[in-house]
This record gives structure tokens, sequence and C-alpha cells, in this order.
């Protein structure tokens, strides 16, 4: 199974590329930049990496994107991201950037694309790995913010497929940003969001309904209502689960106590994801191991993952058929060769 799992053809979903910002490159961008960090050593840094909850982990967060100033930064962030992704056989990735982290300050919201933007192209290029990319707004901030926010990204729709909504869900409903996304749906703007994870299940039926997402980022706690659990079966809607996240965030105890698997086999459209790799001990292949290792799945199960991030990501049929065809070639090779 782990030789399975590690050579899998892979789809990500739901990545924070300021999530992956990996404590050595941290401390190579602060040199660079000249910005002083709270910590002595890479380990320091690490053995901070504890949290108790969403908002310890967005607290740390938020110190470690200072050293992200240049366009040079946010490439060489991005590009270590999808060196990573190369190395798990990730052949497409959909990834969330959160401008406001940087323009709060002082970082031109052109700087954070000019960066990102190459750095994908060259991912494409060089790797054969293609992406998207989704603008989430900070739930903390106000509405006020996201509508500048959404403003600034409307020269970038050629580069931006979609806006997610993420950061604090406790205390921050769907219902305050309602006005922002129906602004976004008509700018032509997919839209997802963060719904259940520290937040009830009714976040999720408000992000449906509320900002007609075609995906729901995380969504574990749907498991508090049954008929909505039935419900997003029905209607195929997306869950990005983050496996290793939920643990380190202690909205699980343990693996053995995630309802992931529980869910794909109610027939949910469910799938694997990284969220803040660097910050949650693992991306894509440690997550796929994690579940693996914590659950008696079969091959097939863990393979359905893919699929169903291959379904529901944002690409155009034609290049969905193509991923696919991938996968299916591997199942073939793998699960049944040729005697």
């Amino acid at each position: 199974m782990e030789s399975f799992i590690r050579t899998l053809p892979k789809v990500e979903l739901h990545v924070h590329i300021e999530g992956t910002l990996e404590p050595e490159l941290m401390f190579q961008l602060a040199q660079r930049n000249q910005i002083a960090l709270p910590y002595d050593s890479v380990e320091a840094a690490r053995k901070a990496y504890q949290f108790t909850d969403l908002q310890s982990f967005l607290d740390v967060y938020y110190l470690g994107a200072q050293v992200l100033q240049t366009e040079q930064d946010f490439y060489d962030l991005t590009w270590a991201y999808l060196l990573r992704c190369q190395q798990d056989h990730v052949m497409h990735t959909e990834i969330f950037f959160d401008p406001q982290t940087h323009t709060q300050r002082g970082v031109a919201f052109q700087t954070v694309m000019a960066g990102i933007i190459r750095a994908l192209a060259d991912g494409e290029q060089k790797l054969e790995i293609s992406s998207r990319l989704i603008l989430c707004f900070l739930r903390h901030l106000s509405e006020e913010a996201a509508f500048e926010t959404l403003a600034q990204a409307m020269s970038y729709q050629e580069y931006i497929v979609g806006v997610g909504l993420d950061s604090s869900e406790k205390g921050h409903p769907p219902e305050k940003f309602r006005r922002v996304f129906e602004q976004a749906l008509h700018a032509g703007f997919l839209t997802v969001a963060h719904a259940g994870e520290e937040g009830p299940a009714s976040n999720i039926r408000d992000a449906i309904s509320m900002l007609r997402v075609s995906r729901i980022d995380h969504g574990v706690q749907c498991s508090q209502d049954p008929e909505l659990v039935q419900e997003l079966a029905d209607i195929q809607m997306p869950l990005t689960v983050c496996p290793l996240s939920n643990i380190k965030l202690r909205v699980f105890e343990r693996m053995a106590d995630h309802n992931l698997v529980d869910l794909l086999r109610h027939g949910l459209c469910v799938t694997i994801n990284s969220d803040d790799p660097a910050y949650f001990g693992g991306y894509m292949t440690d997550n796929f191991l994690a579940v693996a290792h914590a659950f008696a799945v079969t091959k097939e199960e863990m393979a359905a993952f893919s699929a169903h991030a291959i379904r529901a990501s944002f690409l155009p049929d034609e290049e969905k058929a193509k991923l696919q065809q991938r996968l299916d070639h591997y199942l073939q090779v793998q699960l049944h060769p040729i005697l």
C-alpha cells in the first residue's frame, strides 16, 4: 500500500501557498529582507508549530508570512511547493493565496501575483504540473476589505479562477460575505469556502445556499447533521478534506477518529489535501499515508480520493479526461498487471 500511495497520481484542491513556507525558507527570506524573527533557529521555529486550535495556528502563520516581501520571495515560495508536488506525483494543484495578509503589510497586490504567476507558469512548462489560483478573503476582516480585494483581483481574471473564504471560522459565518460573493459570481469567478472545520454544520448549508460555492473546504462537521450528509452525497458537493491539519488543530484527536473514510463510503465526493503542510507536518503523500495507516482501506478507495479530486477540479472537461486517463493507466498497471 505504501509504495502504491507514494506513486499514485494526485490532485490537490486545498493548499494555502503561505502555509507551505518551510522554516528553512522562512529564515532565508528573513535574512534576505533583513527581518528579525522571534526564533533563533529552524529547530526553534518547528517547536513553535504546536497548536491547540485554529487561532493558535493563525497567530504563527501570519508571523511567518511577514518575511514575504518581494516578487522573488513569492516565486521562491511557490516554486518550492511545486517541487514538492513533483515529488508527491501531484498532477494538478489549485492553490489558495491570501492577498490581504500581504497588502495589509504594505506589499502590493501586483507583487504577490507576479511572483506566484511566474512560478506557476514555470511549473507547467518545466514540471508538467497544471494549476489554478484561488483568491481567499480573510473572514476575520471586514466585508469592506473583501470588496476592496475583489476590486484588485478584477484585472487578474486571466489568472484567478475563483474566490474563497478562509481564516477564523468562529464568529464569521458565510452570511457576512454574501454580497461580496454575489459580486464575485457576477464577475465570473467560481466560489469556494472554508466551512464546517471548527464551525457548525449550518455553515456548510449557508455556504452552499448563500455563497453558491462549487466546493466546500473542510466540511467535516457535516456529520453533525445526517440529513446534510445525505444531501452532500446526493448533489455530489466536493469536500476538500485535510486529514493531518484536522489532527494538528484538534478537530479530531486521532486520525482513527476522523470521518473522511466513513464519508467516502457513504458516497460523498471527498478529497484529500494538505492545507498548510509546512505547519501541519505533511504534504499530499503524507496525508494519504496517514489515512491508509489509520484505516483498513483498499487501494481502490485511496485511488477514489484522486478520482474525486479530478472531477471536482476547475479544469476544463478535456483536461480532466487527460488526468483521469493517467490515473486509470496507473491503476491498470498496479491493480491488474499483465501476467
